[in-house]
C-alpha cells in the first residue's frame, strides 16, 4: 500500500518538475523596433485570438465531464432509491 502511494507521489512530483520547464519561455528582444504610433511593427506574438479555441476546449471539456458522470452514476445500484 506505502509503495503504491509512494510511487504516485514521485509520478506527480516529476511531472509538476519537467511541466514547470516545458512552459518556460526565453525573454523577449529589448526593443521591438518600430514606432507603434505610426503603424510600426506588430507586437510581439502577434495578434493571435485565443479567445475562440478556449471556449471549445472548455465545451470539450465540459462534455467529457459530463458523460464520465453520467456513465458513473448508470454503475450506482437501483437498490439505494
Amino acid at each position: 500500500m506505502k509503495t503504491k502511494y509512494f510511487k504516485k507521489i514521485i509520478f506527480t512530483l516529476s511531472f509538476v518538475f519537467i511541466a514547470s520547464f516545458a512552459f518556460a519561455q526565453m525573454m523577449g528582444p529589448n526593443d521591438p523596433g518600430g514606432n507603434p504610433e505610426l503603424g510600426g511593427d506588430p507586437p510581439i506574438g502577434g495578434d493571435a485570438p485565443l479567445s475562440g479555441g478556449i471556449i471549445v476546449l472548455f465545451i470539450t471539456g465540459a462534455v467529457y465531464g459530463g458523460k464520465k458522470a453520467y456513465d458513473l452514476w448508470q454503475k450506482i445500484p437501483a437498490a439505494e432509491e
